[in-house]
């Protein structure tokens, strides 16, 4: 049966899924724009996109917690350091070859191959949907899990992080007095 337009009405979509395909046209635009886009730095600015698309997700499922944290600790904190390290590195990436890929041909079957085996899995399992609620705080437990027998350790990356941080911001000013 031909699509009719007279018969689609806007109204009757629910909000949750127009968010649900802004978010994934956020998030697999991103992903695309990481790994079709020459410039690093287009590619770093491409995976934020990407890291907000997930946290887009989180709040549709209901985890607050988990997009504040795929917010903070991905996008505020990982691709900021990456973005750091592009723009430090940008005189010795000029200084070097040629930033081509050449192993494209190699790695364009084998994203296709393995694609069509997570299309495989994923088609195969019966996915049963059920209106449980969960059971007791989702946070608490959530957090007693990540940090419980963790806390020293989670700590220490906190710690490393923000001494890579000062380092970084102390390298940039000592290059830019140089100059």
């Amino acid at each position: 049966m031909p699509f009719d337009p007279a018969m689609f009405d806007p109204s009757q979509i629910p909000l949750v899924e127009i968010v649900f395909w802004a978010m994934t046209v956020c998030t697999i635009g991103g992903a695309l724009g990481v790994v079709t886009s020459r410039n690093l730095f287009h590619s770093a600015l491409y995976l934020i996109l990407s890291f907000f698309g997930v946290s887009g997700y989180y709040v549709l499922l209901s985890a607050g917690f988990l997009a504040v944290v795929q917010l903070f600790v991905y996008v505020g904190a990982i691709a900021v350091l990456v973005l750091f390290a592009i723009m430090f590195s940008r005189r010795m990436m000029a200084a070097g070859q040629s930033q081509a890929n050449q192993q494209w041909w190699v790695a364009g079957p084998v994203v296709i191959v393995l694609f069509v085996m997570l299309l495989a899995v994923v088609g195969s399992i019966n996915w049963p949907i059920t209106e449980a609620e969960p059971r007791g705080d989702v946070v608490n437990q959530l957090g007693l899990a990540f940090l419980g027998s963790y806390l020293i350790p989670f700590e220490v990356v906190g710690i490393l992080l923000s001494v890579a941080l000062i380092g970084a911001i102390i390298l940039a000013r000592e290059k830019t007095a140089e100059e």
